[in-house]
């Protein structure tokens, strides 16, 4: 479809789930190619070409150019708009949470949610690595807990792309048996951005 944005994506990935949520946050159009986990997709020659790292999410802008990495996928959208803040001490706050979001979160909660939740037999094939995934895992909420206790949002005094990228894992981190009771501040931000008017579940898709 020429002149839309073509998401590549899987529905149950956060990730994926990131570019969608702000995309219809800030009501861009845009179509989803569903890729199938384990489907040979993102290793055929086509999809290679487009991301020689054979990973979704994969963000067709309307020119055709790609662009992977759904946090910089976020930043691309949110140019020149109220998700990126103005301010450069707080935009720069915006790119700290982004970068913790990528080395601090992302990589243990995704990851336990992926083998506890979303695979067959994951939960046994995995065991020796729960204890460690809930130490890390809480450690990162723990410091999201602390900034939350403060303030509304995560960087700067509004509604940022660095909330849409740590809503994506957290709000379903009781899937990777996080218990997010023990984290007040942060499921009063849950709550605040699924209150948003343009907000949309991980399961929902534009029309086709």
């Amino acid at each position: 479809m020429t002149g839309t944005y073509t998401l590549y994506s899987m529905q149950a990935s956060g990730n994926c789930y990131k570019p969608r949520l702000a995309m219809h946050e800030l009501g861009i159009p845009f179509r989803i190619v569903e890729v199938v986990k384990g489907a040979g997709q993102t290793t055929a020659p086509d999809f290679l070409r487009l991301n020689p790292n054979a990973q979704v999410p994969l963000l067709i802008l309307p020119d055709g150019r790609p662009l992977a990495e759904s946090n910089a996928m976020l930043l691309h959208l949110a140019e020149g708009t109220s998700l990126i803040p103005e301010d450069a001490y707080e935009r720069a706050l915006c790119w700290q949470w982004l970068f913790f979001e990528q080395y601090s979160h992302e990589p243990v909660i995704a990851v336990a949610r992926n083998w506890l939740h979303l695979t067959p037999g994951g939960r046994e094939a995995m065991a020796h690595r729960i204890e460690e995934w809930q130490t890390k895992g809480n450690k990162a909420l723990t410091v999201m807990e602390r900034r939350l206790e403060q303030a509304d949002f995560l960087a700067g005094s509004g509604f940022s792309v660095a909330d849409i990228a740590l809503y994506a894992y957290t709000h379903v981190a009781a899937e990777a048996d996080y218990d997010l009771s023990l984290y007040p501040a942060i499921r009063t931000w849950l709550a605040r951005v699924a209150a948003r008017p343009r907000h949309v579940a991980l399961d929902w898709r534009p029309e086709a």
